[in-house]
Parts: structure tokens; sequence; C-alpha cells
């Protein structure tokens, strides 16, 4: 049993390794693969063209061009090893001038022939050259003597010297002869019908992706709480079918907001002609003891309801529109200003944002308002870059506890120990400043400020 259980044990290790560099490897592949659809697209349509091309040259490399020059160079060095012969057989020929005339007239080569001490002496090969390696072989495989070759430059000749007893044999050969030349040809050719086909890919692919990308800005434009008015369903099939999922899921959402909106409208409407029966009544009574601590119930209870409204109300179909952001904050500081507070501010970045001006600026003073509550001095600091607007709202007061600093985004939750949320007591100021935020596509987190009291981060994305 041990034996087994050690076994099993080495194999149970053997996996989890494999499992591992399986998993760094396929990490390490993610992080190199391009992220986009429309490049991954294109790496899909690429990688397979270029493997085939690939194959297929190799196949016409290693089975045509390389077969065909090296028959072509054997039939050349079989030429020049028949001189050779024929040199060594008929000693009558004096000058050769026979040799020379069969060579040229009936072989197509030129020969001559030169002292015994012109053989030049070896030079480096070529890094690649197919002629070059080719006719050696051959050379070496049918003649068997010291030569030299030289087939390097754009010459359509071909030198080759070879050394005999008594002289070196000069032997000048068309290059066409001895080497399968329309290779460059073939290549020139798959290469450039590639490149066409895909060029006309990439403007197919290019029209394909943009509906994607379309419904993409819409939906990231009705995220943000702003309107996609000229989008339309576009592309293909199946891009199509997610666009008007997408404008069916957008008339849901905006149905379900005016619906809200129409019953909170009716519940207003009924609540307060009851508070302001209340009012009247009141007022009838006429001023006595018992009757002021009615009033401020009924001022209450008409603040708490304006409150209430004004969270379910949200945005109230407010449309985005360019904001002054500096001017925004600026006003900002000038009424806590005037409630006493010292407050500064301060805006870094373009100052133009496309946000729900009115909303927007509520989220904000429900903030300040907030830190205004609890702190003496307050610092509104802004900032936007090419992603996002960050406005940070710090104050010197007591803050809030760390554990507690989700819970008050809650409605109706307050806090008696730090601070309440809103004016009137209900606990709806940092829910609603939330919720404006959310409906721009961004969100509010509470820090620790450097001032010793609270920060409170909204950004949106602009």
């Amino acid at each position: 049993m041990s034996t087994l259980d050690n076994g099993l044990t080495l194999i149970r290790s053997a996996s989890r390794r494999v499992s591992a560099a399986n998993g760094w490897l396929g990490q390490r592949f993610n992080d190199f693969m391009p992220k986009g659809l429309y490049a991954r697209a294109l790496l899909i349509m690429i990688v397979p063209m270029v493997v085939l091309q690939s194959v297929i040259a190799f196949v016409f490399m290693e089975r045509h061009w390389n077969t065909v020059t090296q028959r072509l160079s054997a039939a050349v060095v079989q030429d020049i090893a028949a001189l050779i012969d024929v040199y060594k057989s008929y000693p009558q020929d004096k000058d050769s001038a026979a040799l020379r005339r069969i060579a040229q007239n009936r072989l197509g080569l030129v020969v001559d022939f030169l002292g015994p001490n012109e053989m030049p002496p070896p030079g480096p090969k070529p890094f690649f050259s197919l002629l070059d390696q080719s006719i050696s072989k051959q050379i070496g495989r049918q003649i068997a003597r010291p030569f030299w070759i030289d087939s390097v430059g754009r010459s359509n000749l071909v030198e080759i010297r070879i050394q005999l007893d008594d002289a070196v044999m000069r032997v000048f050969a068309l290059r066409s002869a001895a080497y399968a030349s329309n290779s460059e040809i073939f290549l020139v050719w798959m290469v450039g019908t590639s490149t066409v086909l895909l060029i006309v890919a990439v403007l197919f692919l290019r029209n394909q992706i943009r509906p994607v990308l379309r419904l993409a800005d819409a939906a990231e434009s009705f995220g943000k709480g702003r309107d996609a008015p000229n989008f339309k369903p576009r592309g293909a099939r199946e891009v199509r079918r997610a666009a008007y999922a997408f404008i069916e899921m957008k008339s849901r959402v905006e149905r379900a907001m005016e619906q809200r909106t129409a019953m909170l409208a009716g519940v207003s409407h009924d609540l307060r002609t009851i508070l302001t029966r209340f009012k009247l009544e009141l007022e009838l009574i006429g001023d006595a003891p018992e009757t002021e601590g009615m009033r401020k119930d009924v001022d209450e209870m008409s603040a708490m309801l304006e409150a209430y409204l004004a969270f379910a109300r949200g945005d109230s179909g407010e449309r985005a529109q360019p904001t002054d952001m500096p001017a925004a904050l600026e006003e900002l500081r000038s009424d806590a200003e005037r409630h006493g507070h010292a407050a500064t501010a301060a805006f870094s970045g373009q100052p133009v944002v496309t946000v729900k001006p009115a909303s927007f600026k509520r989220c904000l003073a429900n903030l300040v308002s907030n830190a205004a509550r609890h702190a003496d001095a307050i610092a509104i600091t802004g900032q936007r870059d090419h992603r996002y607007l960050t406005v940070m709202i710090d104050d010197d007061g007591p803050g809030i506890p760390t554990a507690m600093r989700e819970e008050v985004f809650k409605p109706f939750l307050r806090l008696d120990d730090a601070r309440n949320q809103d004016e009137g007591g209900s606990g709806l100021g940092l829910a609603i400043a939330r919720d404006i935020a959310r409906s721009h596509g961004g969100d509010i987190t509470l820090g620790d400020s450097p001032m010793g009291g609270l920060r409170a981060t909204v950004r949106v994305p602009v």
C-alpha cells in the first residue's frame, strides 16, 4: 500500500505541476493576444492565411524549386564534364577551337582555357545560395576536381573554373540554364494575391465591426444617462438582433421610470393636499401653545416628503449637456461660505464636462451640505482626465467610521454618533447623491481626508 500511495502522490504532484504550467502558458498567451474584437478577427483571418502560404511556399521550395534547380545544375555540370572529356581525348585540337565552337553552338556555354596558375583562392560561400550549393555538389560528384564558382551578383552569367592538369578551364553559363528563375515570380504572385485578399478582408471586416462599436457606444451612452438619437440597428443578423434587444431594453427601462415618476407625482399631489389641509386647520385654530408642536411636525413631514420624492424621482428625465464644471464648483463654494463655513474650490483639466447639470449639482450639494453640518472648513477639488471627472469634497469634521462608510448610503439610515445625511433628517442625502452619480455611470466613495475629516469622492466617466 505504501508503494501505491507513493505512486499516487507522485502522479498527483506531476498533474498539479502540469496544470500549473498549462495555466501559466495560457495566461501568457492571453496577455500576448490582442484584446479588441477587430484585432482578434484580423488575427483569425491572417494566421490561417500565413500558415497556408508558408506551407505552400515550403512545399514549392522543397519539391519544385530545389528539385528543378538541382536537375538544371546537374545538366550544366554534365555538359562541362563532357567538354573536359573531349579536351582530354582529342589532343589534335591544339587551340581548342572546335571545342569552343561546339560548347557555344550546341551547349550554350562559353569556354576558355587559362594558365594553370589562374585559379583564384577559395572565397567565402554565400549564406543562402541554392545555385552555388547545387553546382558545387554536382561538380564534386561528376568531375571531382578543384573548382571555383562565382554565382553571386546580378549578372545573368555564372562563372565556373575547373583545375585541369595543364590548364584552368573557365566556363560561362547562363544563370537561367542552371537555376529555376521563375520561383521569384511565383512568390511575388503569392504575396501579391494574399495582400489584395487581406486588404479586401480588412475593409469588409471594418464594415462588420462598425455596427458592434455603434451598439457599444449606444449602450455606454445610455449607462451614462445620455441619449443616442442616431442609433439604428445595422450590420449582420446577429448584430441587428442584439441592437433590437438593446432598444427594447432601453424602452422598458424608460417606461418603468416614467411610470414611477407618474405614480410619485400622484402620491405627491395627494399627500401635499392633506398637508395643506393640516396647515389651514392650524391657521384657523390660531396661535396656541398646543399648536406650535403640530406646526413643527407638519413642516417636518413636508420636508421629509420632499426628500422621499426627490430620492424616488431620481434625475426626472433631465438630459445631459455640456456643463462648466469650475463655475459649478465655485457656486457650491459660495453657498458654503454664505452659511458661515470656510470653503475653497479648485479645478484642473478640461473645464466643460457633459453631465446632467441640475442633478449633478444636487449630488455635489448634498455632499457639501453633509460636510457643512459637521465641519468648519470644506475643500472642493475637481479634476478631469481623458476618462473620468473626479470631484473630491474634504472636511475637518469628525468623519464616519470605516465600517459604516458603505452603510450610510442605504436609504433612511442615520448615524446618531457621527452625522445625519440630510437637513430634514430623512437619511436620504447620501443615497440621493449616489443614485445620481450611478445614473451618470459613476459612483461615490468615502475615505479619510487629509484635513482630518471625511473625503467624499465622486467619479463619473466622461
